[in-house]
């Protein structure tokens, strides 16, 4: 059996869930998620705790016995504590604005790159070079980050650039001068 789908998930003070044919909705002080899980596998709500079930022993439904209870699991975690990621931006003149819309990041082109924020998604800029995703979906929140970094990642040279919080940049060495 799967490790990790053969773990219960327990529903914190505050969460609901409820499983209806392949569908689970989970509700939380944070809003409300759902997804719709493989056809193969069965979700089972008992009293506080949900568990996915699957029909076989084959290396797929396995696989997907994995992936669904740790779907649930991060639905379960979204809704009651929610998702943070945080990107700083290194670089002279590169900076982060806020707009109604999301933000404006100045990162050396020659004109302001606009990220808009997807429904459910905040972004928060703490400092102009401090800039902080959150959200209750994972996915959503990962994505959302990981575009925010692609439109300037770092530079190996300088460092400049869009980096996660924590994230090592290896810098190389430059050319040397001339003999």
């Amino acid at each position: 059996m799967s490790r990790i789908g053969r773990k219960p998930i327990t529903l914190p003070t505050g969460v609901t869930a409820s499983v209806d044919g392949a569908v689970v909705t989970v509700k939380g002080p944070k809003g409300t998620l759902s997804r719709t899980l493989h056809p193969d596998m069965r979700a089972k709500l008992e009293g506080s705790t949900l568990t996915v079930e699957r029909p076989s022993d084959e290396t797929r439904h396995k696989a997907l016995h994995g992936l669904s209870r740790t779907l649930v699991a991060n639905m379960v975690e979204g809704v009651s504590t929610g998702y943070k990621k945080s990107l700083e931006i290194q670089g002279v003149g590169y900076k982060a604005e806020p707009k109604a819309y999301g933000i404006n990041l100045v990162v050396g082109f020659s004109h302001p790159v606009e990220i808009r924020a997807p429904d459910g998604i905040k972004l928060v800029v703490e400092t102009p070079t401090m800039v902080r995703v959150e959200g209750i979906n994972k996915e959503l929140v990962g994505q959302l980050a990981a575009e925010i970094r692609n439109v300037r990642p770092p530079e190996p040279y300088k460092g400049k650039g869009i980096r996660y919080v924590g994230e090592v940049v290896r810098r190389k060495a430059g050319k040397t001068g001339a003999k």
